[in-house]
């Protein structure tokens, strides 16, 4: 991999976003809006406080994984991708340039939603805000990583989006979000723990919950971090070089 190549992708990419200001309002503030209705909705700070850290991690999960899916698949239907791949750069240097754009837009992203929440909205939070910060931000990661991938097996715009049903409200439904993860029958169970969104919300709750950094929180981490990276080589690997 290239470093080189890799900060010029991230520059073309975060260059095209700023002359789309509708995606990047998309981007930045509607999880912090929806965190806004959230609380209202509720209309209750305990509840609220108790919902919120899961969703700092669900919003910009989902968001990001539709943006990634549609932006990655728009270049290639495009041909832009095509032309790219056919100069000097390898298919990590292109996703990882993907990568660290929609990452530098997730930290933005993530830090104003938990903005909001913390000194507008009332979220009780016990632990730190750095680590807060860390795993909503790595949770958007794992979103932006499971876009790129997907968008490897659409064709259309369309079809993208329908890639959610698969690798995103399955995930949802089973993270803890509902129902304690510890309440479900075995077979949802081990769904659950084999789907990473279930430790980032397990995280996000507990540092949410307790001052302590804890093996379990480190362990979270590292799952989620791995399973973005792993998400990244997927997509490299099925990265063609010709558009269907």
């Amino acid at each position: 991999m290239n470093p080189a190549l890799t900060l010029a992708t991230t520059r073309r990419i975060l260059t095209q976003l700023r002359h789309d200001p509708r995606t990047v309002v998309m981007l930045v503030l509607v999880p912090t809006l929806l965190m806004i209705l959230l609380r209202y909705v509720f209309n209750s700070t305990l509840v609220f406080s108790r919902i919120a850290p899961a969703l700092l991690g669900v919003f910009p999960f989902l968001i990001m994984f539709l943006i990634a899916s549609i932006t990655t698949l728009r270049e290639r239907t495009t041909a832009t991708l095509e032309r790219l791949m056919t100069l000097p750069i390898g298919r990590l240097d292109l996703l990882f340039g993907y990568a660290l754009a929609f990452g530098s837009i997730a930290v933005v992203q993530v830090a104003l939603a938990a903005g909001v929440s913390l000194w507008w909205l009332g979220l009780d939070l016990a632990g730190s805000v750095v680590m807060l910060l860390v795993i909503a931000v790595l949770d958007a990661l794992l979103g932006m990583a499971l876009g790129l991938f997907v968008s490897a097996f659409a064709r259309t715009e369309f079809q993208a989006i329908q890639f959610m049903p698969v690798f995103v409200l399955p995930q949802i439904l089973l993270c803890g979000l509902f129902v304690p993860r510890e309440d479900m029958g075995w077979l949802l169970r081990w769904l659950s723990d084999v789907m990473p969104l279930s430790y980032a919300v397990e995280a996000l709750t507990r540092v949410t919950a307790s001052s302590t950094v804890d093996a379990v929180i480190l362990r979270n981490l590292v799952v989620v971090a791995c399973c973005a990276l792993l998400a990244l080589v997927l997509g490299a690997a099925t990265l063609r070089r010709r558009t269907p």
